[in-house]
């Protein structure tokens, strides 16, 4: 039944080569999210998200601000002009 299968068994160590060998994006992914909050006892408050993804590996921040606009566009990030903005409702 299972004499066509052909099963190896690896090493710790062969496997630990294989996850670092895997191929990683080339492409840079550089966000800036804005989403207001929908609470009614919280009007103008919203969540701002920055995502660094690429060669120089993953970063993420997240922080919950009165005026996410207003934090977002004077944050050094944006002022890069490096990172895309989205904004999301």
């Amino acid at each position: 039944m299972y004499n066509s299968i052909n099963v190896e068994i690896m090493t710790r160590n062969e496997l630990k080569q294989l996850w670092f060998n895997l191929p990683v994006s080339q492409e840079e992914i550089k966000t800036i999210t804005i989403r207001m909050t929908k609470n009614k006892h919280w009007p103008g408050y919203g969540d701002v998200t920055i995502l660094s993804d690429g060669l120089n590996g993953y970063s993420h921040f997240s922080t919950h601000q009165e005026f996410p606009m207003e934090y977002a566009l004077n944050c050094e990030e944006y002022k890069s002009g490096k990172y895309k903005l989205v904004i999301k409702e």
